[in-house]
């Protein structure tokens, strides 16, 4: 049987197809600030005293990557996944990850129609333009597996057929770092398929009191309104895609992935994907500062978020109570 690569079928009610990248006139940097503008005061109506995660994760969405939050419980990890989902008119779904949640459960299967004899395909939960995948981690090896084609290369192959994701697709997957019973580690080519780590981390006094002032009544998630379209964010992706990293930019970028190759205390450095991740985070930075170009200094401020999770300590220096963490901010400070 010959491999199919079809687009998404329309379903009711929610939208799979795969959303057409406009032709019209290429937005400039001007416009992407703007627009990154308009959807950080949005998100932050929801997440309280957190400007520079939201930054991160906005900016991973206008990277075209997908994020991993690890934080304790209750610091609004699902909150910021619904909040850019609804800011961008997005579909969203959740998917909360249990040691017996299989592949079926995230990819979806066939199923026959008995007055038909016709077989139709039942799509998952991951067939999302934003998925929150909670608590990642307590899913096992072979149904993390399920995720890695989609997070790759945008699609999903099951029964021979090959399906684009919707686009913009982006994961943002949580795990509790203190929690360890009745969890699986992330193999590396899960955690290396994500552009960024993050951790929102408790709020300050100020913040917390002006959170539960702000959600007394209502929480405000339920009355967010979108302020932009998936279209448009698919442009604002395309004009990111344009932003310049010069060639000592660059020459910077693979100088300090290369860093993690050969630092002694390294098991394992960052592979090329973290070198294309920190190129591309760096543009979704200038674009959202309004700049038509990308500068070490930004690439050196996204180093511990884009690299650092990738990295894997030797095992006698992880017992000395080195990680990857701080090597990755010693390397920041080197020249």
């Amino acid at each position: 049987m010959k491999l199919v690569i079809t687009d998404l079928p329309k379903t009711e009610g929610k939208k799979l197809a795969i959303s057409p990248i406009p032709q019209s006139k290429p937005l400039s940097v001007v416009e992407v600030a703007a627009i990154a503008d308009q959807l950080m005061r949005n998100v932050e109506k929801v997440i309280v005293g957190k400007h520079e995660q939201v930054t991160l994760a906005l900016a991973t969405l206008l990277a075209e990557g997908h994020l991993l939050i690890q934080d304790v419980p209750g610091v609004a990890k699902t909150m910021l996944a619904r909040a850019i989902a609804q800011s961008v008119g997005g579909s969203f779904n959740r998917i909360q990850c249990t040691p017996d949640l299989s592949p079926a459960d995230v990819l979806g299967e066939p199923f026959l129609i008995k007055e038909t004899g016709q077989t139709q395909y039942k799509f998952g939960p991951l067939f999302s333009q934003v998925v929150l995948v909670d608590e990642i981690n307590r899913a096992s090896p072979r149904t993390q597996a399920a995720m890695l084609e989609a997070m790759g290369e945008g699609l999903i192959s099951v029964e021979r057929v090959t399906y684009r994701m919707e686009r913009p697709f982006m994961v943002i997957a949580t795990q509790n770092p203190i929690e360890h019973e009745g969890t699986f580690s992330l193999p590396e080519a899960q955690v290396d398929r994500f552009l960024m780590r993050i951790s929102l981390g408790y709020p300050s006094l100020q913040d917390e009191k002006k959170m539960c002032e702000r959600f007394q009544l209502a929480h405000p998630i339920e009355s967010l309104k979108p302020v932009t379209t998936p279209d448009m964010i698919l442009k604002c992706q395309e004009a990111v895609r344009a932003v310049e990293v010069g060639s000592g930019v660059c020459d910077h970028i693979l100088k300090r992935v290369r860093q993690t190759r050969e630092h002694p205390a390294l098991l394992l450095g960052a592979s090329p994907r973290g070198s294309l991740g920190l190129f591309r985070a760096g543009q979704a930075i200038a674009a959202i500062g309004g700049q038509p170009s990308v500068t070490a200094a930004q690439i050196d401020e996204l180093l511990e978020v884009v690299l650092a999770h990738r990295l894997i300590v030797r095992p006698e220096r992880k017992n000395e109570g080195i990680d990857p963490n701080q090597l990755v901010r010693e390397l920041r400070n080197e020249p």
